[in-house]
């Protein structure tokens, strides 16, 4: 039940738009997990400890995030306030256009930090920032990316820029939500695949939709496939930009740096898509054209933390039956197919395969009893 808007906007609303900032508390944990005295603190907690100083934001996404779901649990209704998005826009908005500069700076910090780095602290601070910035960044980006100002889309460019996936926001749009549930869409898991044999699939896939899907819009326009406005070129110039500059500002090992979050952050971002579609193929209707994208070709979660740190990406299927929608107005569909914790949790799920299909199947067998005539 949506929060009334007297309620909205008192102690409760005030609380909930607070919840909303966390990301950017966990902007600062690379940088702390770099400073001695948090070191020293976990040494003195027990020794040995301190050794885990620069993983700090990876434990902090892949270990405390799924217990901190599974503890809190699932609050949906705490977050289902349209009242508060339709009155709260701008302090929505600003959350996520405010996610762009701390990811540009984060991202000059650590890869001007690389080359003072060992072996172990380039590796944690590399998976931490490339957490960040691929769960948060690029989660940020894509809902930049459905909006119509043009500054919204330029900024989601830049950010997807960033991380070397800018074509992202061309296959994403005009590929993924087309074809989401069948076999023509390269991010959407099939119930066979496992997540290693679906990263390669849909990272190639996606690259070779988005130039077919340029190709097609120049084909139109009455253009050539190479001709100078392919935004293709945008997607190629933008990640080679950045890795100049990460070489101009610390050398190789800056270049390194840069290459190795971005390529960890783009494999979060796969494991994610691996989760949000795996098994939930769309059916076809008597005349052989698949049937329309309804709330059961997506996996949910209601846990209540990652929905906030995830822009409420977790609400997956109103998202794909509504795709202009704002983050903050999507709705927990209660029929719409249901994980057992959040996005987080289901990442390291998938790096056990027989563990996800023992979990994950009965929950796929009562989503096609739930929705016989929209899943095959």
């Amino acid at each position: 039940m949506p929060v009334p808007e007297h309620v909205a906007r008192g102690w409760r609303g005030a609380a909930l738009r607070a919840a909303f900032a966390l990301p950017f508390l966990l902007a600062w944990l690379p940088w702390a997990s770099m400073r001695p005295e948090v070191a020293q603190w976990l040494e003195s907690v027990a020794p040995g400890l301190g050794a885990l100083a620069p993983f700090l934001t990876v434990l902090f996404v892949f270990v405390l995030m799924p217990v901190v779901d599974a503890l809190v649990g699932d609050s949906a209704a705490v977050l289902d306030t349209p009242a508060t998005a339709r009155g709260l826009r701008a302090w929505h908005a600003a959350l996520v256009w405010g996610w762009a500069p701390v990811q540009f700076l984060l991202i000059a910090w650590v890869v001007a930090l690389a080359p003072t780095l060992t072996v172990p602290a380039f590796v944690a601070l590399a998976s931490g920032v490339g957490a960040l910035t691929g769960g948060i960044g690029i989660t940020a980006a894509h809902e930049l990316g459905h909006r119509r100002g043009g500054g919204s889309r330029a900024l989601a460019w830049l950010m997807l820029g960033s991380m070397g996936y800018a074509h992202f926001i061309l296959e994403h749009n005009q590929g993924h939500h087309a074809r989401v549930g069948t076999p023509e869409d390269a991010a959407s898991a099939r119930a066979a695949d496992t997540v290693y044999g679906f990263l390669p699939r849909s990272v190639l896939g996606q690259w070779r939709s988005a130039w077919h899907l340029e190709g097609e819009r120049l084909r139109r326009a009455g253009l050539g496939h190479w001709h100078w406005r392919n935004a293709m070129w945008r997607v190629i110039a933008l990640p080679l930009g950045f890795a100049v500059l990460a070489t101009w500002l610390a050398g190789p090992a800056g270049a390194a740096m840069w290459a190795a979050q971005a390529t960890i952050g783009v494999l979060l971002l796969e494991m994610v898509n691996y989760v949000e579609h795996w098994g939930l193929a769309r059916a076809r209707r008597a005349d052989g054209r698949w049937v329309g994208v309804t709330e059961a070709h997506s996996w949910n979660s209601a846990a209540l933390v990652s929905n906030v740190l995830l822009y409420h990406l977790q609400r997956h299927s109103h998202h794909h039956t509504n795709v202009l929608k704002r983050y903050e107005a999507l709705e927990d569909l209660p029929t719409a197919p249901r994980l057992p914790t959040g996005y987080p949790g289901m990442v390291l799920l998938t790096l056990v395969p027989p563990l996800w299909r023992r979990v994950m199947q009965p929950r796929l067998a009562q989503a096609r009893q739930a929705h016989p005539e929209a899943l095959a």
